[in-house]
């Protein structure tokens, strides 16, 4: 499974706004910006973004296209 990529993160003031390719992805705020922050100095920040906006691969995305369940979408 390849690495996420193309992500970025600006602090404006009080909040953290996340982008995916240019696209704003999520925006946090409070607690949740200041966890974000420690984590991002700590660890690999790609993964953690992908992680918090819930923009990453699980492995089964062809497996689902291909189900029965899904044709014709």
């Amino acid at each position: 499974m390849p690495a996420p990529e193309g992500f970025d993160y600006d602090v404006r003031g009080a909040e953290v706004v996340i982008t995916h390719h240019g696209r704003r992805a999520t925006v946090l705020r409070g607690a949740a910006a200041a966890r974000f922050l420690d984590d991002v100095e700590q660890g690999d920040a790609q993964e953690l973004m992908a992680r918090v906006t819930g923009n990453y691969r699980r492995g089964n995305e062809r497996t689902a296209k291909n189900h029965p369940r899904n044709t014709g979408r």
